[in-house]
């Protein structure tokens, strides 16, 4: 007829779920024409909560309560539920927040490593069936080689580097510094040799403590420690940062 009106609803409608039993919230798009109980069991799988002990409140896009969802045999449609609307699943069944996120009470499954070893289809038989990682001999003993010949060449460059000499600090990614060497040996934080630097810019990590050892004495942010492979000394004499006065 001409003049009338008519209205015509989305045959489905996208709400956002939460349960009492989990801080998550998922949306999902649900037909108007399901029956409250068929809404049910859709979201048992959804939320984990049996249909039989859900008891489903309805909430508007601005999460203010509606009404509850208690008659399984109306429609979905037949509730004022919009798009971006929140349906609260609530568990009869007596489960509580964090049920199924709380691990601290599941009974933990622990082997030992003698009856892990006795196994035949782990990880670790494989590899060693393949040679594989540190159950390879020949690679392990190549690593080892190549670790103590470094370490010598670090000793080598400590021990030719001596404290207050001027530096040039050169690591990989890192643009070149300049600065005087104020410790050259061990350290408790990293084991080897070190070159304890204070640069003549605040380019540094510390003021020559690590770990709550003094080192040296530098303000902070002036100190480093580097490997002395990195250190080259020589005649580097400090940059003039300031500007002439006319």
């Amino acid at each position: 007829m001409e003049g009338s009106l008519t209205v015509t609803s989305n045959p489905s409608v996208n709400v956002r779920l939460t349960t009492a039993i989990s801080s998550f919230e998922v949306k999902r798009r649900f037909d108007r024409g399901l029956c409250i109980a068929e809404l049910k069991g859709k979201l048992e799988m959804v939320v984990g909560v049996p249909s039989s002990c859900m008891d489903l409140e309805l909430f508007s896009t601005s999460d203010d309560y509606m009404q509850k969802m208690d008659d399984d045999n109306a429609l979905l449609g037949s509730y004022p539920v919009d798009d971006d609307c929140r349906i609260h699943v609530i568990d009869q069944s007596g489960g509580q927040l964090g049920e199924f996120t709380d691990v601290s009470k599941v009974e933990k499954f622990a082997l030992s490593d003698d009856a892990y070893e006795k196994r035949t289809e782990t990880a670790r038989s494989f590899m060693k069936k393949q040679s594989l990682g540190r159950y390879n001999e020949e690679e392990m003993a190549k690593k080892k080689a190549e670790s103590i010949a470094r370490e010598e060449e670090q000793k080598a460059a400590a021990e030719a580097i001596t404290v207050g000499s001027r530096c040039q600090v050169h690591a990989s990614g890192q643009p070149t510094k300049l600065g005087t060497v104020m410790y050259v040996g061990t350290t408790e934080f990293k084991p080897g040799f070190w070159v304890g630097v204070k640069y003549d810019e605040p380019l540094g990590k510390h003021d020559g403590s690590c770990n709550g050892k003094r080192y040296f004495e530098c303000e902070n942010k002036y100190g480093g420690f580097v490997k002395p492979l990195n250190v080259t000394v020589g005649d580097f004499p400090e940059e003039d940062y300031g500007l002439d006065e006319m």
